[in-house]
């Protein structure tokens, strides 16, 4: 037998074995749970760690690095090389909404929840509001964001949808992130429809409905964006299994279909404007330049409050015994630069984006479809930033990796190159002629490599 075949088939009992290990799974979610809430809490009732505290002596610490530098990078990496299984297997938001959905109210979901834009919305509300109030160095913030997040998840779950996860499908401030980086993953839950109609009335394979908690029609599902890849479906009706696919063909053959307006937002504006600021501010000239502007502008108008004035720590950073404390002018400089860098990336990228469509000879929808080409270098850049939060932990505490930083900036330069790769390959299924393919390509190349050189020149330096 082939190794090919033989590597699908082990696949595919994965899936199946999912589906058998419900309870064990049901079981790990629950550990998973009381981790997260005792790593979420206890933190609040010690005292903030010093310098002489480490990872590993201190609980603060220590849950400061599971948190910022495990958690968030390597479940970023992880739904890049496998798919959003950490959605369907682990996370401890997703199952306790699901818990208090199965004993909820089970109301039908209001329209306005369903709206597109909400999962751009609450990402870019959570990221800015999580700088404000140092939400990677302290507990408090760190515990009133993600505990409200996960507050709100089961009151949602109790109020709508019976056994669902009505929060991860259209309210989780992370979702719409991880439905465009699950695009890249070389695994998906693929569905048969011959498959599916042959065994409809099969008196074998008619199986009882299977519940998709993240309410995917699985009948008709193509991809792996909204799946949570929990396994429950597998082999259902003789016409699902886990599978190999080509990495990112979903960008190429999919999105055509399904790219939007708020896709493109979350991965031009968001990904690549908003989130590069938001997680490198404290080290950049320009917040410095800005906030030094701001200082004179005040001082000149003999306004001392914005200057002077302490909020409370769950409006902006507030520790004085840290020598931590962010003020009106300090808050409004950063909101400034992440704005600023958000207006760059949108102009950066939109307008040689518009040009290829224009090229390509189609209307502006492709510029979309062209956008979703965008996620390699977006997911990349994504997870070396967050990774710059464990390295920074670890570097505190006196542990030095070698080349990492050489290795992230290769990292986002090979996703660069993915990116220009694949935007001709889009380009290809709209325009037969290579020079317009190439032109397209070399337009999309253009804001590609200017944003490379200045991630590499931030990683290097």
């Amino acid at each position: 037998m082939s190794s090919p075949r033989v590597g699908a088939r082990f696949v595919a009992g994965l899936g199946d074995m999912l589906v058998q290990r419900q309870a064990l799974i049901r079981r790990l979610q629950w550990i998973m749970i009381v981790a997260y809430v005792f790593l979420l809490t206890v933190p609040l009732l010690l005292p903030l760690p010093t310098n002489a505290d480490f990872i590993w002596s201190n609980l603060t610490r220590f849950a400061q690095f599971v948190f910022w530098g495990i958690w968030w990078p390597f479940v970023v990496l992880g739904t890049a090389l496998v798919g959003r299984f950490w959605c369907g297997l682990l996370c401890p938001e997703g199952a306790l909404s699901e818990f208090a959905s199965e004993r909820g109210a089970g109301r039908a979901i209001p329209s306005w929840m369903k709206w597109s834009g909400w999962p751009a919305v609450s990402f870019v509300s959570t990221t800015v509001y999580g700088q404000l109030t140092s939400i990677y160095q302290y507990p408090k913030p760190a515990a009133l964001l993600l505990g409200g997040s996960t507050f709100a998840a089961m009151a949602i779950g109790a109020c709508y949808g019976k056994t669902k996860r009505v929060w991860c499908r259209f309210l989780c401030p992370v979702s719409g992130v991880f439905g465009l980086v699950g695009k890249l993953a070389p695994l998906h839950f693929r569905v048969e429809p011959e498959a599916w109609r042959r065994n409809s009335d099969h008196p074998v394979r008619h199986k009882a409905g299977v519940n998709c908690a993240p309410l995917v029609p699985i009948k008709t599902m193509q991809g792996a964006s909204a799946c949570h890849m929990c396994g429950r479906c597998s082999s259902h009706r003789g016409a699902i299994r886990l599978a190999w696919r080509k990495p990112a063909s979903d960008i190429v053959h999919g999105s055509g279909r399904t790219a939007t307006w708020w896709d493109t937002v979350l991965i031009v504006p968001v990904l690549l404007g908003l989130v590069p600021a938001a997680l490198n501010w404290s080290n950049s000239g320009v917040f410095q330049v800005t906030r030094q502007w701001l200082v004179e502008a005040c001082v000149n108008q003999h306004w001392m409050s914005p200057l002077s004035l302490r909020l409370p720590w769950w409006i902006l950073t507030n520790y004085p015994a840290a020598s931590d404390v962010m003020t009106i002018v300090d808050a409004a400089a950063l909101i400034l630069v992440i704005a600023a860098s958000t207006v760059l990336a949108s102009c950066m990228f939109l307008v040689p984006l518009a040009f290829s469509s224009v090229i390509l000879r189609r209307r502006f929808y492709v510029l979309h479809h062209l956008a979703q080409a965008l996620i390699p270098i977006a997911a990349a850049s994504l997870f070396c930033g967050l990774l710059s939060l464990t390295i920074g932990q670890l570097r505190s505490d006196g542990i030095m990796i070698p080349y990492v930083d050489l290795l992230r900036a290769a990292t986002v330069s090979a996703a660069g190159a993915w990116s220009v790769a694949l935007s001709f390959r889009v380009g290809g299924l709209y325009q037969q002629l290579l020079w317009r393919q190439l032109a397209a390509s070399a337009f999309f190349a253009l804001p590609t490599v200017a944003f490379l050189v200045g991630w590499v020149a931030v990683l290097l330096k």
